[in-house]
């Protein structure tokens, strides 16, 4: 009883409303907005590297040095390894570099991208693995180069599992965007940490929390339903 006589008043619940109706629709909006430009950048990043880093394996259809690989594959670890919370903040000073600032909607999809594009590069580069090694071997046979094998072939007989993976990140990189409300972030996060955690007002991070929960479940369903969608082996 103690704890929700103290974050579940009914001064809090109605200072909760308060900005419910007033600034959660605009800190959704900020949300999304970090997230889809986030995901959109880390794609153009890891889908890249994913492809190299399937068709320039030893086994690959176009082998790279085994040096590069090993450099590329120890960055992407790397950057893979590093907490998200801790990685905005040694990100801080370049990020204001960049941008004139390291707080806000823009100053966090810099850390977010760089976060986020070895994740989307691993799930590229499993995704092309699942593929059958003998559609590849038929496209090489009949005469298709490096670039026509990836992007007439790879690329096209893996959409529906790299839908999925895509789905991943975006679920993946809207989590954090909450993370970096405590780090000054925009959006939800932001909303959460400053107007829920540091005024006691668990209201308010319960209603953060619902709303990032019903965003994630429409993207989710969303990628779900497009994945199926655009699975040939379900059409026949």
């Amino acid at each position: 009883m103690d704890y929700f006589a103290r974050y579940f008043s009914e001064k809090k619940i109605a200072d909760a409303m308060v900005l419910i109706r007033e600034d959660f629709f605009q800190a959704t909006l900020s949300t999304l907005y970090i997230t889809l430009m986030s995901t959109l950048f880390a794609i153009l990043i890891g889908l890249p590297l994913g492809i190299i880093l399937v068709t320039g394996d030893a086994k690959g259809i176009r082998p790279l040095p085994r040096w590069l690989m090993s450099i590329l594959n120890w960055i992407i670890n790397l950057l893979r390894s590093a907490p998200f919370i801790i990685l905005i903040v040694l990100l801080m000073p370049f990020t204001r570099m960049m941008l004139g600032s390291a707080v806000g909607d823009g100053g966090v999809i810099v850390p977010l991208v760089i976060a986020a594009f070895p994740f989307v590069a691993r799930l590229v580069e499993g995704s092309l693995r699942e593929l059958n090694p003998n559609i590849i071997e038929m496209a090489q046979s009949s005469g298709a180069n490096t670039w026509q094998t990836v992007f007439h072939v790879m690329l096209p007989e893996s959409v529906p599992s790299l839908i999925t993976s895509f789905t991943t990140a975006i679920t993946t990189i809207l989590g954090y965007t909450a993370m970096s409300g405590a780090v000054g972030g925009g959006g939800l996060g932001n909303l959460a940490i400053a107007q829920g955690q540091q005024r006691s007002n668990h209201a308010v991070l319960l209603a953060a929390l619902v709303i990032l929960v019903i965003l994630v479940q429409i993207i989710q369903t969303f990628g779900t339903w497009l994945a199926r969608k655009s699975d040939k082996r379900l059409k026949n």
